[in-house]
């Protein structure tokens, strides 16, 4: 039993223009992106950026055995082609841009600079008019939870650099998955699986658990329904918005579990499970029991341990248990019991310390040093959760933020439908610390912390040094104006006076480490020596 594999988060962070509230939303988060390429270039004169290689981007396989027909496919499932906005639409919205951001797109198209690696080994780019952070890949669900803040202190960081320039207009960026006006966006993780394990295994796995886990890593939401309409608060941002159990889409008929095969690694090795039904975690613990718990599941799986609660109605009871803030509504199963949220996740919880020689003493020194405190911190959460909700107030979010909420209540006489709470749950999510609600809990010691603010901050700058992120980040921070295209799977190089790209093929992710390359970036200050070294 472990906690440990390869895993990582994409956020899409909500965006706003306070004084400018009709702006394109992609070009204005083509500015977000922009404002963070000025800050990595500023920082370093190597150059700490480059573009995205969509090379080996592949997003209508289907982990079922097919591939979707492009002609069949929405839109938004095209995520191998950069997003583009016309001369016409950059000048309709005051846009200046300067020749390094903005690219020749043919045919009366201009593609903006919105895509981009960064020397921490993470992606930074325009999804679906969103600015996206894609976390480098870790190993542990710790890691998970230090690289995905990370990308909240990049957010706040392109924030200022927007403040700083008077030609354009202030951005806001939050945290969270909805506008509460029937949009969604999302907060994504990967977890990297063996390509022998049955796809069917992982479905009826996960779909149980995933149907529960809002209880331990729901952001909270004030609404109820897909344009928060109904008033009410419940457990998730995202639970309102899926549609189906199994499914190929992202943004349409959202479903549980996400057949995407898109394995950014080695094919016929590994699996990359796309989990799209996670909310966008500000706490620090909810974020690590959302990576931890669910690599737990999967460890599991792969084991053959795994209970097998089959719910009836998997999407309906996904909703059901977001909106039973007294975490007593019971889930119908296909056995004919009836059984609430939390008997679901206990009875995982129960299957893990079968499953594990674990001892019940959470050792930093023993084991791998972090599946241990996964289970510790699952049955604290889950028996506090069970017997005084209050008592979770620092570490389940929606917890945090349904107390807060009920203390204005409380003291002003709010009902659910005033539009003051709407505004208060948006404030929690923002990424500026002056203003997030969250982060002023935080500064006072009512949310717990697992990473200090040193230590993510240096992991908004520096990558993982256990996995191929580390090669990576490194080879852009030293080699940058060297580099004209990066992707999880490759990097790629070229030299003055070579007539032919050179690329680095990067498919193992627990290649490309510290261990194994450390020492061969201190030998190279020139891309020249670097690659020929290393392809010697």
């Amino acid at each position: 039993m472990t906690a440990v594999r390869v895993m990582g988060s994409e956020t899409e962070y909500g965006i706003h223009a306070p004084t400018a509230p009709g702006t394109n939303a992609t070009w204005l988060s083509s500015q977000v992106v922009h404002a963070y390429a000025q800050l990595t270039a500023e920082r370093a004169a190597g150059g700490t950026e480059t573009r995205w290689d969509y090379t080996d981007e592949d997003p209508l396989a289907d982990a079922r055995g097919w591939t979707v027909p492009r002609r069949s496919a929405h839109p938004s499932q095209l995520t191998d082609q950069p997003a583009e906005l016309t001369a016409a639409q950059i000048a309709l919205e005051g846009g200046e841009m300067d020749a390094d951001s903005v690219l020749d797109g043919g045919d009366g198209t201009t593609a903006l600079m919105m895509n981009m690696v960064l020397g921490n080994g993470a992606r930074l780019y325009v999804d679906h008019a969103h600015p996206e952070y894609s976390s480098p890949e870790v190993t542990n669900p710790l890691d998970a939870v230090r690289w995905d803040a990370a990308g909240d202190a990049v957010a706040l960081a392109a924030v200022r650099q927007i403040a700083r320039n008077t030609d354009l207009p202030p951005v806001n960026l939050y945290k969270n998955n909805t506008d509460n006006k029937a949009v969604s966006y999302g907060s994504h993780e990967n977890y990297l699986m063996p390509r022998q394990v049955p796809f069917g295994h992982i479905v009826t796995g996960l779909t149980p658990f995933f149907v529960t886990r809002q209880l331990l890593c729901g952001a909270g939401r004030v609404g109820i329904g897909q344009d928060g309409a109904a008033a009410g608060f419940q457990l998730s941002q995202r639970a309102d918005f899926f549609e189906a159990e199994v499914g190929l889409e992202t943004t349409i008929r959202r479903p549980i579990i996400n057949t995407r095969d898109e394995p950014h690694a080695t094919a016929d090795r590994y699996r990359r499970l796309h989990v799209i039904i996670g909310d966008a975690n500000l706490s620090q613990v909810s974020n690590y029991l959302k990576f931890g718990t669910t690599a737990i599941v999967l460890d599991m799986i792969e084991h053959g341990t795994v209970p097998r609660p089959e719910i009836a109605d998997p999407v309906a009871s996904l909703r059901a248990v977001s909106h039973d803030t007294s975490l007593t509504g019971l889930v119908r199963l296909t056995d004919g019991r009836r059984v609430t949220a939390l008997d679901i996740q206990e009875m995982y919880l129960e299957a893990a310390r079968r499953h594990t020689d674990y001892t019940g003493a959470s050792d930093p020194q023993s084991g791998d040093g972090h599946t241990a405190a996964v289970l510790d911190r699952w049955e604290q959460v889950l028996t506090q959760l069970a017997t005084e909700p209050a008592q979770a107030a620092g570490q389940v979010e929606w917890v945090a933020k349904q107390f807060l909420l009920e203390q204005y209540r409380d003291r002003d006489g709010l009902a659910w439908d005033d539009p003051r709470l709407g505004l208060i749950d948006l404030q929690w999510s923002d990424v500026r610390p002056e203003k997030g609600l969250y982060h002023r809990l935080l500064s006072h010691g009512r949310m717990e912390r697992l990473v200090s603010d040193d230590d993510v901050q240096r992991a908004s700058v520096e990558p993982p040094e256990d996995t191929r992120a580390y090669f990576r980040g490194q080879c852009i921070q030293h080699y940058g104006r060297s580099i004209v295209g990066a992707s999880w799977d490759s990097v790629i190089f070229e030299l003055p006076g070579q007539r032919r790209l050179q690329r680095v093929p990067t498919r193992e992710p627990l290649r490309g480490t510290r261990a194994l390359t450390g020492a061969l970036f201190d030998r190279h200050a020139d891309a020249a020596g670097f690659l020929a070294e290393l392809l010697e």
